[in-house]
């Protein structure tokens, strides 16, 4: 790369918790960067997250660079062993720091695509040499095109949640029910949002941490004064087992066990029914409106107001069709780092260190980090973010010993597998990932004859 493109900027598309941080060890580099942020403010898609609790402490979602940045202004770290809400956390950090980083972060600035000036992806000539060209379409529809020295994609994937339908795909009348379906967490706490959900019959899919809250939330609402007759329905597309219900006291997040223990008591109190190895295929409606969801094998659930689908989230990768990208065919990750993080063999804590290495593509200068560098794998962890954006702007500063010295430490989970593995019919005989029960409505805990089975499908 020649002098006049190493003067250039280093741009960062998005400005969350992971593209701040870069942005904040660009600067301690000496490195200029420009933060691209398509929401009107700093941290935008968390904000839409406010009402969630993180299960990460202070001391775990701020990064060191930062707070160093953030240090000369007499910002303080909030109590390190205290959990902030999204709210909390885009208030009270990522808003200072877009604050100290100031004319460096530009909102209302969507990226709509990348390339090298002159190149389009099928040119080798003098490729490398060539900056990169960024088109951003601004908020008010203006146009323009920037030139830097790497471009560093830390948006993310909230913007793209997986659908309900069990194929990967929307299932059929999925988008004519739009109206009756979130693909986020409910804010209980506005009123109107509270109506929505308060004496209603709803569904929930998924099996993450975003399910459990969800039903936790709903469970909550059901013994509310103003909630009677609130009733979950939580659809797994595999069986109960060990691991269903996360790490729970065994974990050391002890806030995302918790979560767990807490969707478990919303089946045990009878507030939630579970249904069991349920992929939807069709999403109809009954003669009230209500949506009834058929499965793949034939099965109609009865009839429910209201659908949170929590399926996961995928990498919106549309504006780099004319960079040449290196990514695993199922995960959508880098392929270095596919291997490290798919969830058919891999807990949520066993993710190894790995930094710039594993981060690139055959397009040097190009970088995937933060969750949008997880594809489609789930259990994304800030301080996985923090320590990809320190190797790989040491990366870019030339700084290769400390690109490579790449330190993390991720907390385990008590028991945590990934889909793959407990869909797999055989894992009832590998040890691993046992007890996939067939399709099955269950109700744990209450009566005294539910008392566990032996092995490892105990509740």
């Amino acid at each position: 790369m020649d002098a006049p493109t190493i003067e250039l900027p280093v741009i960062v598309i998005g400005a969350g918790p992971v593209g701040l941080a870069a942005a904040a060890h660009l600067v301690g580099r000496g490195i200029e960067p420009l933060v691209l942020e398509a929401g009107p403010t700093a941290g935008a898609a968390v904000r839409e997250w406010s009402h969630v609790r993180l299960f990460s402490t202070w001391g775990e979602v701020v990064d060191p660079a930062a707070e160093k940045l953030l240090a000369p202004t007499g910002w303080t770290r909030p109590n390190p062993a205290a959990h902030p809400s999204g709210g909390d956390w885009a208030e009270q950090y990522l808003r200072p720091l877009a604050d100290v980083l100031g004319e460096r972060v530009r909102t209302g600035a969507r990226v709509s695509g990348v390339s090298r000036a002159g190149r389009d992806r099928v040119v080798d000539a003098d490729r490398q040499a060539q900056p990169f060209v960024v088109h951003v379409t601004h908020a008010d529809g203006r146009e323009e095109r920037l030139f830097a020295r790497a471009v560093i994609d830390a948006s993310g994937t909230w913007a793209t949640p997986g659908p309900a339908g069990g194929s990967g795909l929307p299932a059929l009348g999925e988008r004519a029910a739009a109206d009756r379906i979130t693909y986020r967490v409910p804010d209980l706490g506005d009123p109107a949002v509270r109506a929505r959900y308060a004496g209603k019959r709803t569904a929930v899919i998924g099996s993450g941490a975003s399910a459990f809250t969800a039903l936790a939330y709903l469970a909550d609402l059901a013994t509310s004064d103003d909630g009677t007759g609130t009733k979950a329905v939580w659809i797994l597309r595999r069986g109960i087992s060990g691991s269903t219900f996360g790490g729970g006291e065994a974990d050391r997040l002890p806030a995302r066990g918790a979560l767990g223990l807490a969707a478990k008591a919303a089946v045990d109190d009878g507030h939630a029914d579970a249904v069991t190895g349920f992929r939807t295929e069709v999403i109809e409606r009954d003669d009230e409106g209500r949506l009834v969801l058929v499965g793949e094998d034939g099965r109609r659930l009865d009839a429910v107001d209201e659908l949170i689908v929590l399926t996961g989230f995928r990498p919106d990768l549309s504006f780099f069709s004319e960079v040449r990208l290196g990514l695993d065919e199922r995960l959508q990750a880098p392929v270095e780092l596919a291997p490290l993080i798919d969830p058919n063999q891999h807990s949520c804590g066993t993710v190894p260190p790995h930094g710039h290495r594993e981060l690139s593509h055959p397009e040097p200068g190009v970088y995937l980090v933060g969750m949008k560098s997880y594809g489609r794998a789930p259990t994304f962890l800030a301080m996985t973010g923090h320590e990809q954006v320190r190797s790989v702007t040491a990366a870019i500063a030339g700084d290769l010993a400390s690109a490579d010295r790449v330190e993390l430490t991720l907390p385990e989970t008590g028991v945590c597998g990934g889909a793959g593995l407990f869909d797999a019919p055989e894992a009832d005989r590998t040890g691993g990932g046992c007890c996939a029960p067939a399709p099955q409505l269950v109700r744990l805990g209450a009566p005294a004859a539910q008392e566990p089975a032996g092995g490892c499908c105990g509740s």
